[in-house]
């Protein structure tokens, strides 16, 4: 396993060599265990194999990180103990050439790594779980995707900038007129007219229609006004007269009463006020 390491030793990347680029990286994605494998050369054009690996014996195992910096994305393999970079692929876009997947496993992947000077080599990169690579494959997805959709926004500012301004602003002397349709006016003789009271009052509870109402403070009972009738045949001069006639005046039991009731009083002593 020492051997095969070394022979990936011309690969690797300098510390300084990556502390001379300041730009902004940013981390997509980290696995705490991944394994290297020398693979034999591609025999056709049918794409890689893992189980032409020796699975069991991978030439190197440690930690993965996948960084962003701009538009590029990085996959490093690192030292778990020492974090020191043992080889680094910069993806320039995905799915590609740098990162391809094997046709026989969803766990392995040969990626194409660089050590800076113009060299590269193909390696296999193996991952123990599927979720895992799972996650490996997600993280380059996004970032290219995000990639994609900064290079559209872009074009489309620089079309917008190109194309010339739509000025809206009115003109000295220009008018406008805006015209306001379905408004009902309001009908100021619309107003349904109320109902003249003309009619008389009905008569209060307790008296019937045609009688006459008793004076305040009287109790006697209302009675209606009698209809006066002839009963005197016409003609008829052998009737005899009688010699009463009832008297139609309502209030004359009244008027007698108080008359009587007045003497009574003054042959007695007392005096009656008026």
């Amino acid at each position: 396993m020492c051997s095969e390491s070394r022979k990936l030793e011309f690969y690797q990347l300098t510390l300084d060599e990556m502390a001379a680029d300041n730009t902004y990286e940013s981390m997509l994605c980290v696995k705490p265990e991944v394994h290297v494998y020398q693979i034999p050369p591609r025999a056709s054009n049918r794409g890689y194999r893992a189980a032409d690996w020796k699975l069991d014996e991978p030439a190197w195992s440690g930690r993965m990180k996948i960084t962003a910096k701009g538009k590029l994305a990085y996959i490093k393999l690192e030292d778990k103990i020492t974090g020191e970079l043992f080889a680094q692929a910069p993806v320039e876009q995905y799915p590609g050439s740098v990162v391809e997947a094997v046709t026989d496993s969803s766990r392995y992947f040969v990626i194409r790594i660089e050590d800076g000077n113009g060299r590269h080599a193909f390696i296999g990169l193996g991952f123990a779980d599927r979720g895992d690579s799972f996650d490996f494959n997600v993280a380059l997805q996004d970032h290219f995707k995000w990639v994609k959709q900064e290079g559209e926004l872009a074009k489309m500012e620089a079309t917008q900038s190109a194309a010339p301004k739509l000025d809206l602003s009115f003109k000295e002397g220009q008018t406008i007129k805006i015209s306001i349709g379905n408004i009902k006016k309001k009908d100021a003789s619309g107003a349904k007219p109320r109902p003249a009271s003309g009619g008389l009052l009905p008569p209060p509870p307790g008296v019937k229609a045609g009688g006459v109402i008793p004076p305040p403070g009287s109790q006697h009972t209302v009675t209606p006004a009698p209809q006066q009738t002839n009963t005197v045949p016409f003609l008829d001069f052998g009737s005899p007269v009688p010699e009463t006639q009832p008297s139609t005046d309502m209030w004359g039991d009244f008027t007698s009463a108080g008359s009587n009731s007045s003497k009574d009083a003054a042959k007695s002593g007392w005096v009656q006020f008026s």
